[in-house]
């Protein structure tokens, strides 16, 4: 399969009543599915809580970052994603290899994969302390979820569409989101439009999958209302893993651990969480770091 280019269009409305966020994520999400072998349902809620984030990241600056960990009692267990200001995002299901059947109308069953829970929203701004709100989860579809949170704990009415489509291979067909967010003072004119517009809108899937952009997307939802464009910026899986920071972890569990490992396996093998990638090292490397805290531990006690 080829996939295109994986991008979000930012847009707003001419008269300041409402912000509009369209993505197409495929690759991104195939990536994903592709790193964390992860089967059909699996797939779908990761990708639909990856985009979730590539959208809310697009309201972040700088450095900020945003967290986002869906906390259910299904088989799924936790699907933790971060993203960031560059459309950068990363994440990770808790048990990727779950198989339930579909629903009545041969829908994959997110719901019922991630079950009864808790969402928790981090945007960590570089301040002090990170804000996080947290909502109980209405169905666990991710996209009501997401806007009954952003309505309830950040007094901004939203409207969510999320889409992943897997195909019979298992690979991602295709992917994306929308984010419709009302400002203050929005006219009922204009609400009564955009319900229209959202009331007639097909599945985002489907319109990705037959080659509709962002931008198309989102004048199907602003059909007869006047938005400008304010940003198109590209999107993609992206994992701030490195061996550095890996070897900063084992140093930082202690000369003990390290020592153990080094004892009874002659090294270690660490897989990150969000990526998959796998980093080994050898007696060796174990001897340098056992070697990194001594000189580290004896700097401090000289302090």
């Amino acid at each position: 399969m080829i996939y295109m280019s994986d991008y979000l269009v930012r847009g707003v409305a001419a008269d300041g009543s409402f912000r509009i966020f369209a993505a197409r994520t495929t690759k991104t999400v195939e990536e994903a599915r592709v790193r964390h072998n992860c089967w059909p349902v699996a797939a779908a809620a990761l990708g639909r809580t990856m985009t979730a984030g590539l959208l809310l990241g697009a309201n972040l600056k700088g450095d900020d970052i945003l967290t986002i960990r869906v906390l259910g009692d299904g088989p799924l267990g936790a699907i933790i994603v971060t993203a960031n200001a560059r459309g950068e995002v990363r994440g990770y299901v808790q048990e990727p290899q779950v198989h339930l059947p579909s629903t009545p109308e041969g829908k994959l069953p997110v719901g019922a994969a991630v079950g009864q829970g808790y969402l928790h929203i981090t945007r960590d701004l570089g301040l002090r302390e990170p804000f996080t709100g947290s909502v109980e989860l209405v169905s666990g579809e991710i996209a009501e979820d997401i806007a009954h949170y952003l309505t309830t704990s950040e007094q901004t009415p939203s409207a969510v569409s999320l889409g992943v489509l897997v195909d019979t291979d298992n690979s991602v067909a295709a992917a994306g989101g929308l984010l419709l967010q009302l400002l203050p003072n929005t006219g009922e004119e204009v609400l009564n439009k955009l319900e229209q517009n959202l009331a007639r809108l097909p599945h985002l899937s489907s319109l990705i999958k037959d080659g509709e952009t962002p931008e198309d997307i989102i004048h199907r939802v602003t059909r007869g209302l006047e938005v400008k464009i304010l940003e198109t910026r590209p999107v993609c899986f992206c994992c701030q893993c490195s061996r550095e920071r890996l070897e900063d972890l084992l140093v930082g569990i202690g000369k003990d651990e390290v020592a153990s490992m080094l004892q009874e396996q002659g090294g270690a093998e660490i897989s990150c969480h969000f990526c998959a990638e796998q980093y080994r090292f050898g007696r060796e490397d174990l001897q340098k770091i056992l070697e990194r805290i001594e000189r580290e531990n004896k700097a401090g006690m000289e302090k």
